[in-house]
């Protein structure tokens, strides 16, 4: 069985997506689509920059689903594979209900837009941060998280693999985090270059604006099912689409779970599709032996073929 797996944000850069668009009508289209659902040229952005416009989060969000669904379709226009499963790392599960075919490209786009929005203006700039901590389990960094909250939110956010887990909430409290869990024996705790606290109670108020935008859009019947970072396990069921976005906002990715819980289902090819090659080298570590590859331009490509 194989897993489409599409990345999140922090994989984006400057020139992604052109080789692509270059090369095959059904990326440029892919571009085209995009530009035209949003108003403006993103695909000048994905392909020219500048870094600083397009690490904006609601740049950032729409370039990297577009980019990914330029692959997806050069992907299958080429090779024909079709996932018997589909699942994303935050922003990456829209592209994955894209796969599915729950949601069309032109809504997913002026979704995450918005949804970038949201998640940037929930917190003020500076009063929220997110640090990665290797090497303590699960229990011990919620323990550490609890304890460094001191009335502030302070939460694990991120459960990317066993031993690195991202956290998140206002800034004085992920530095006390960041300084116990040393002190409890973390390897490293690095504050990250993000621009807002993702995916833990403070952008609760995003995601209710969010709500009210899903409101408005159609989900179809997925063709697959999508393994969801809230639950970690499969849904098929397009009535509840809507719902796990709006909780998965402020809730933690369970990209651990997420990779084991395909792994259980038959899964031993992933196939990673979009910007950079994160989630690949994590899901080698969470699934010992697994193939895993990684399509973002003409050459990975080639190499799949």
């Amino acid at each position: 069985m194989i897993a489409f797996v599409f990345p999140g944000q922090g994989s984006q850069h400057a020139g992604m997506g052109k080789e692509l668009a270059e090369n095959f009508p059904v990326a440029k289209n892919v571009f085209e689509e995009a530009n035209d659902a949003l108003g403006f040229d993103l695909a000048s952005l994905c392909f020219n920059g500048p870094e600083e416009e397009l690490k904006l989060t609601a740049n950032t969000q729409p370039a990297i689903l577009t980019m990914s669904i330029a692959a997806l379709r050069v992907l299958q226009a080429e090779t024909g594979l079709t996932p018997s499963c589909a699942a994303g790392h935050s922003l990456g599960e829209y592209s994955a209900l894209v796969c599915a075919g729950a949601l069309s490209l032109a809504d997913a786009v002026c979704i995450v837009r918005r949804r970038g929005t949201f998640m940037q203006e929930a917190v003020p700039v500076g009063e929220g941060a997110m640090a990665a901590v290797m090497g303590l389990e699960n229990d011990e960094l919620e323990a550490v998280c609890l304890e460094a909250a001191k009335g502030q939110v302070v939460s694990p956010a991120n459960f990317n693999c066993p031993g690195q887990i991202v956290i998140a909430g206002h800034t004085a409290a992920v530095e006390r985090a960041m300084e116990l869990a040393k002190a409890r024996g973390a390897k490293r705790a690095l504050a990250l270059p993000v621009s807002a606290p993702f995916h833990c109670s403070l952008m609760e108020p995003a995601g209710q604006r969010l709500a009210g935008v899903l409101e408005a859009v159609e989900v179809s019947p997925l063709a697959c099912p999508v393994i969801t970072n809230v639950e970690a396990a499969p849904n098929g069921d397009a009535s509840r689409v809507k719902e796990l976005l709006v909780r998965q906002v402020s809730a933690p990715v369970r990209w651990d779970e997420s990779v084991s819980c395909m792994s259980e289902l038959g899964v031993s090819r992933f196939v990673e599709i979009g910007p950079g090659k994160v989630l690949s080298g994590l899901v080698k570590r969470i699934v010992k032996g697994c193939s895993a590859d990684n399509v973002y331009d003409v050459a990975s490509l080639r190499a799949l073929i």
